[in-house]
């Protein structure tokens, strides 16, 4: 009890004990609370192993402290009450704000499918690891190979693994989904709005805003046309993009304004580069999961003041981070017992590397490591046409022939009667990262 007191004390206080009164904001101290624990008890998981007994029962015990707070945040709902004389009357009463009346038990219940799948190997035999190879040549030379038997993985086992992964892929979807959909809720920062251009042309540069704007234009073909071979020029589209969606947002609000942020464009127009834009963060976020944030999103959560949002955005962002390592650990696995059933593989495996979590530039129709290359893909955008007003569609259907690299790209056009913008949840669903029963 005196360990909650005093940990509740600094988060009050901001993580400034000195009382001058230079701590940061209680949203942010809560959510710096929940990432440095996650540090602290998942940082060295680099085994398909269950997290020690006594990290667990601190993750568990410290959570349950900082997700306790999210159960005085409430808002006030009509209820009935049936008076003494038997005539029903309508009040008020106070229930837990309904962002976190439904996310917090789904974050839990993620939490614990994700603790149970690494319990899970605590039995398993037929696959072990060897101690951090010292060649620094080799890609993430730092983390423990993986060694199987002569011939590989029985079918048994491999068939169970395959199903860890999808417990997996389920969480990923389902974290991936609720933390886009809180920092999307986030007020934007009046700070980064006035450090924005005052239009999207200036913010994306000519190139970028010509292929965008063009009257065909295909999200997997503009990103392959892109040097995504560093981290930095990753995260400068990202930001980019996301800037560029913000001007045109604000341009679409203002349109019946005079002011600096009017344009003779369209907003019919200015809804389609939108939606292609958002289109384009999307597969930049599942091509690289494990890429930093953008600066937008860095400026909501620092400048954020909503607890409850905090605390959302926090535990699925360390959920989503933890997910994609354990998915990362059984890939590894599942290539090792490739390469055990043909040792040919792994010649090619050392000069073809798919284990980076920022490649070279490949077609984008991959979707990075969450979709299998095998996996068809499916888009719900394709390659529209700028005058196609009214709504469009297509499916890609990606097709690899005797290990031959070079997708077969073929585009059926399909009449849409509306355009209807797609949620979180179903754009993932459409750019195949799909519920492992849809995928195996």
């Amino acid at each position: 009890m005196e360990q909650m007191k005093e940990r509740f004390v600094r988060l009050l206080l901001g993580e400034d004990m000195t009382g001058r009164g230079q701590g940061v904001s209680s949203a942010l101290a809560l959510s710096n609370a929940i990432i440095n624990l996650a540090a602290s008890v998942f940082g060295k998981q680099n085994k398909l192993v269950p997290v020690p007994e006594d990290r667990k029962r601190k993750w568990r015990k410290e959570i349950d402290w900082l997700l306790s707070v999210t159960d005085h945040i409430v808002e006030f709902v009509p209820s009935q009450q049936i008076g003494i004389d038997g005539s029903t009357l309508e009040i008020m009463v106070t229930q837990q704000r309904r962002d976190l009346l439904m996310n917090i038990p789904a974050l839990r219940k993620l939490n614990t499918m994700l603790i149970d799948c690494l319990d899970n190997f605590k039995d398993q035999k037929e696959f072990w690891y060897v101690p951090e190879d010292a060649d620094e040549s080799m890609e993430r030379w730092w983390i423990p190979r993986v060694k199987l038997p002569p011939g590989g993985l029985s079918d048994e086992s491999r068939k169970w693994i395959q199903h860890q992964k999808d417990t997996c892929n389920q969480v990923l979807k389902a974290s991936m989904a609720i933390n886009a959909q809180v920092l999307s809720e986030m007020e934007i920062p009046e700070t980064y709005i006035d450090s924005l251009p005052k239009n999207g042309k200036t913010s994306l540069g000519d190139s970028i805003y010509k292929s965008i704007t063009d009257e065909f234009f295909d999200p997997g073909q503009f990103l392959s046309t892109i040097d995504l071979s560093s981290e930095q020029n990753v995260m400068d589209l990202k930001n980019k993009v996301e800037a560029s969606i913000v001007i045109w947002k604000r341009k679409m609000n203002y349109k019946e304004l005079k002011s600096s942020w009017s344009s003779s464009i369209s907003s019919e127009k200015r809804e389609v580069f939108e939606e292609r834009a958002e289109t384009i963060l999307l597969l930049i976020k599942q091509k690289f999961p494990a890429l930093a944030q953008s600066a937008l999103d860095v400026s909501k959560i620092e400048r954020n003041k909503d607890i409850g949002q905090s605390i959302l955005e926090s535990f699925s962002r360390v959920l989503e981070s933890l997910t994609n390592t354990v998915l990362k650990l059984i890939e590894d696995v599942l290539k090792a017992d490739e390469v055990a059933q043909n040792p040919s593989l792994g010649i090619i495996k050392k000069n073809h590397s798919v284990d980076s979590t920022l490649a070279s530039p490949l077609s984008i129709l991959t979707l990075g490591q969450l979709v299998d290359r095998s996996t068809p893909v499916h888009s719900p955008r394709g390659t529209p046409r700028l005058s196609d007003s009214k709504g469009w569609g297509m499916d890609q259907e990606l097709s690899e022939e005797n290990g031959n690299s070079s997708p077969n790209l073929k585009i059926k056009h399909v009449k849409i009667l509306t355009k209807a913008k797609m949620s979180y949840m179903e754009r993932l669903e459409a750019y195949g990262v799909r519920s492992p029963t849809a995928r195996h």
